[in-house]
Formats: structure tokens, sequence, C-alpha cells
């Protein structure tokens, strides 16, 4: 073999960069003390692009496409090596292969609550998460400004700083924004929109881009969520006194345990009510409470059997007119809550004197 055979052996001929690896952004092409041959191939595909390192010196930036490293394609390197067109010689130079794609998925969150002053619940503590996307647009800048003399630069090395930089983005953004808790959810995307523009400026000074940024979740304190779970259980009950009457009524029909177990309810429910009122009424209105008497007890109703069928429930004062008309005997069997099973009307003592006004039953002939 010739000398000119065994340095042209040498010297690297075909430049490029195949990546597998789905999280570099920056690989530098190992020489290993070659050097490189004008006329040399370059290949930058779909995606990326190259940056030439002349001497600490950035100088050419290839984008996609198929090139013959010569003078009149390497203005900025020719420039600093004072080259004529004539150039022949093999020369040394750092080529930086720079991943251009769109990096997705990746996530963003805050560390710590952000405390907002919501226009319905005051001061309130938010946590939020979503995803975003990423890619380089300036690759000499992004060079300059981020990677240096990093041989191989990869996504988490950044990611870390843009994460920063979006919290911190969507803190100021949900403060101005002045939206109330409870319609974050439906303006999620022009949150995204909004905080992502905020962001893009920033990230523009680094050679990047943030195509896009998704608020997936903003979540409030667990005992806050608890009060908007009562709240709008609330809402889904509406009026509190009828829906009690309709549980009074509902719950009648059952026998035993299950009806007492109503009973009480309505007596629980009628206390919430008072302490709902005498809570909002202020600390004159606690004191108040605080010395009320007891509510009256519940009024029991009352089913009648007739003919083998169940009637009601009718109260007290219904079942003494009844009795008064006829329609109600002292051999009636009657049940209310709590009653241990069916019995005549006369036996039971709260029953017992509708018929005091009426003449017994003539004795038997």
């Amino acid at each position: 073999m010739s000398i000119f055979g065994f340095l042209s052996g040498e010297f690297i001929d075909v430049i490029e960069w195949t990546d597998d690896t789905r999280d570099t952004l920056v690989w530098r092409f190992e020489r290993e003390d070659h050097e490189i041959k004008y006329g040399a191939k370059l290949t930058v595909r779909e995606g990326q692009a190259a940056v030439f390192i002349h001497e600490g010196q950035l100088a050419d930036v290839f984008t996609p496409g198929l090139y013959m490293l010569e003078t009149n394609n390497m203005p900025i390197l020719t420039t600093l090596q004072h080259w004529d067109h004539g150039f022949k010689s093999p020369f040394k130079s750092e080529i930086y292969f720079v991943n251009t794609t769109r990096f997705n998925n990746l996530k963003w969150g805050t560390k710590n609550p952000v405390i907002v002053r919501d226009p319905e619940f005051g001061p309130v503590r938010l946590r939020a998460f979503g995803t975003y996307s990423v890619r380089v647009v300036d690759p000499a800048l992004f060079m300059r400004e981020i990677v240096g003399t990093d041989g191989e630069f990869t996504m988490d090395e950044i990611s870390y700083q843009i994460r920063n930089i979006i919290v911190q983005e969507f803190s100021r953004t949900i403060a101005r924004a002045q939206i109330p808790v409870l319609d974050m959810a439906a303006n999620s995307r022009e949150l995204g929109k909004l905080i992502g523009g905020e962001i893009a400026a920033q990230l523009a000074e680094y050679g990047l881009a943030l195509p896009e940024l998704y608020v997936e979740n903003i979540s409030l304190p667990p005992a806050v969520e608890e009060v908007l779970d009562k709240r709008s259980s609330m809402g889904v009950i509406g009026n509190l006194n009828e829906y009690m009457q309709y549980q009074a009524a509902t719950g009648l029909g059952q026998e035993g345990a299950g009806a007492a177990a109503i009973q009480a309810g309505l007596g629980a429910g009628l206390g919430m009510q008072i302490g709902a009122q005498a809570a909002q009424a202020g600390p004159w209105g606690a004191r108040t409470a605080a010395i009320a008497p007891p509510p009256p007890p519940v009024e029991h109703v009352w089913h009648i059997a007739e003919a083998g069928e169940t009637k009601g429930p009718f109260s007290k004062a219904k079942l003494g007119r009844m009795a008064t008309e006829g329609t109600l005997g002292r051999d009636t069997y009657v049940w209310t809550a709590g009653q241990d099973g069916w019995m005549r009307a006369e036996d039971v003592m709260e029953l017992a004197q509708l018929f005091t006004v009426l003449p017994p039953p003539p004795p038997a002939g």
C-alpha cells in the first residue's frame, strides 16, 4: 500500500448519525483523532441538524440533506481557516448532531401547592400536573446556551429546568387569571395555551420551542374537596324539609328496626338544620343555639289494616275524624313505627282516647 493510500484510509469520509436512544438531544461525532478530508460526505437526516465547531468557535450549521464537504458549502469554516477555493487539505473540526424532532409526553407538576385567591372560597392551595412537548428550533443557539462541550446531551438534562419554568409561569398565570376554582376544569385547555404562550419567549432564548402544553388536572386539598362534596350532596337533595318528609313517608312501610332508624334519622336531620341556621347567625346565634330548647317530638303517623289491605299513613287527628265518622273502630288493627306488630286501636294507649266520646258496643244479648 502506498503512503498516499495509507493516509487516505486514515481520513474519515462518511459522517452520519443514526439515533436509536429516543432521548438524545445532541451527539458528538467521535473522530478518534482522525481528520476529515476534503470532499467527505455528510449525511444529515430528517429531524437532525449538524453543527461544526472549529477551534472552540461555532462555524457552519447543516440542515437535512447530503453534503460534500468543500469550501463552497462551508463558508464560515473556510473564512475561519483562511482557505482559498483551491483547498484540498484535511482539517480537524468537532461535529455535533442535534436532534430537532419533537419530544412528547414529558411530565410537569407542582412540587408544592400554589396559593391563589378564589372569589368564592377565599385563599386556597392548588396542585396541578400535566404534559408538554419540546423541540430544538435553533441548533446553533442551543449549542451555545445549553450544551457547550457535552458529547451526549439527553432530554433529562434539561427537562428539570423546563419543568421549573412551566410551574413558575403556571403560578403567575393562575394568580392573574382569577378563574374560580369550580371553573378551572372547564378552562384547562385555555390555561395550557396561555401558559405555553408565556413560556415561549423564555425558551426561545435557549433555541427551544414548546409546541404543546396540557394541564391535565388541578386538585384541591382533601379538606376542601370534602366540603365541596358535601355541598354537592346538599345541592342534589334540594329542600331539606321536603326531603325529610319524603324519607319519612317512604320509610313508614318498613317494619321493625328499619322504620325506627328512619325516625331517628329524621330527628338527626332536624338537628342538623337547626345547627346550620345557628352557624349562619354568627357568634350570637351560637350562644342562643346552646340554650335553645330541644326540637318537639315527631308526631306519629299510623297505618290501618282493612280487608287484607294496608292504608295510610294517617295522622292522629285524621284517625279521630275517622272514629267519629265510624270508619275507624275499636277493633281496627293499626301500626306505627316502633310498634311491635299490629294492634287493635283500643289497645293502643295513644288512640284509645279517640273512642271515649263514643258509647261502647252494647253487651251481647
